[in-house]
């Protein structure tokens, strides 16, 4: 074959994961919104220089934009092949992409074939990936079958997840994914969420590596994971699914939320602010005395308080409205919050839903 070899993307997904390194050209903030999984960023052009090259165009013209374009891309490449690359051997095999799949990666993988390296360019590059996932999305979830845990906040379901994927268990965690906990305390401090593209990368990523012999584990969710959004088809398909009620004592749905919301305690003031959010809802007096119990250190008391008042109906109004199977589901017992309780839970799980 001669190097660079330029193929579709539609041709490199069954190979995909036969590249030793598959090397993203585009700009960092390029990089962050979404990336193929797996990619590492070795930019042929900084933000800045980006945006350089981009203003000398509009504003003086092609020929002089694409002269310091070339500067800064040889520049860099050069950089790239002296640092990261510097120690691959004359066989390693690099996909390379940009945007587009023109000229940021054409200058990346002409000089890589150059030296001798058997590198491919992705024609059409992120876009063409984009569009995959896209189409992808909108047919996958199809193919599989899905097993929905439901249960009241603090049951237990996101612990119990990473338990059954600790034995070996397909699971779709879409909280992990969407960084954020799916309820309006649910954010993460310190740690945003990813672009919506991004999420959707991660999905369509894990998806492609299931069995569809086997069940996938999934939350019960709604369309939105804090402001992300949940493709439709998934959010159909999980709808339409079987499902397992989880209970856990009040006590230690409590207990559970303090430990896994545990950062509210030392931000008080985030807490407070997430609580206005509440409003709406309840009213200010509520609000108010929620506020108060913050402020006495009494957690538990509030935690247990906006269980009964907010999180439970409006839990069991969404999953009864929302999940066609909820009538038919078998239910799961955990006696406690222990690591030990929800090692049994999840072992008992994967025997039922074979």
């Amino acid at each position: 074959m001669k190097y660079p070899a330029v193929l579709p993307f539609s041709e490199l997904i069954a190979t995909l994961d036969s590249y030793d390194t598959i090397i993203d050209v585009r700009s960092p903030l390029e990089f962050a919104e979404d990336h193929i999984p797996g990619a590492i960023n070795c930019p042929v052009l900084s933000n800045e220089e980006r945006v350089e090259v981009g203003t000398l165009y509009r504003q003086v013209g092609a020929f002089e934009a694409k002269k310091l374009g070339a500067a800064l891309v040889a520049k860099n490449i050069a950089r790239h092949i002296e640092g990261p690359f510097r120690d691959h051997p004359q066989n390693w095999k690099p996909l390379v992409y940009c945007w587009r799949g023109g000229n940021r990666s054409g200058a990346m993988s002409h000089i890589l074939a150059r030296i001798g390296w058997p590198v491919t360019r992705i024609d059409g590059g992120y876009k063409a990936y984009r569009s995959h996932v896209n189409t992808e999305l909108a047919a996958l979830p199809a193919s599989f079958r899905f097993h929905v845990l439901c249960g009241p906040t603090g049951s237990g379901k996101s612990r119990l997840l990473r338990h059954l994927a600790a034995q070996g268990a397909q699971v779709l965690d879409l909280e992990q994914l969407a960084n954020h906990r799916g309820s309006v305390l649910g954010n993460l401090p310190d740690s945003p969420q990813p672009a919506q593209k991004r999420f959707e990368s991660s999905i369509w990523h894990l998806l492609r590596g299931f069995d569809s012999a086997r069940p996938v584990f999934v939350e019960a969710e709604s369309k939105k994971v804090g402001r992300l959004r949940v493709p439709d088809a998934l959010m159909e398909r999980m709808r339409a699914s079987s499902c397992t009620v989880l209970s856990l004592p009040l006590p230690d749905r409590v207990a559970l939320l303090l430990d896994e919301y545990a950062h509210f305690t030392d931000d008080t003031a985030q807490l407070g602010t997430q609580l206005d959010l509440l409003t709406p809802l309840h009213g200010k007096e509520k609000i108010a005395q929620w506020h108060q119990l913050v402020a006495s250190g009494e957690m538990p008391k509030l935690v247990e308080t906006l269980l009964a008042t907010h999180y439970d109906a409006l839990y069991a109004q969404s999953v009864k409205r929302n999940f066609q199977q909820l009538g038919e589901a078998g239910s799961l017992q955990i006696h406690d919050f222990s690591e030990p309780a929800f090692e049994a839970a999840a072992r008992q799980l994967v025997t039922t839903v074979a």
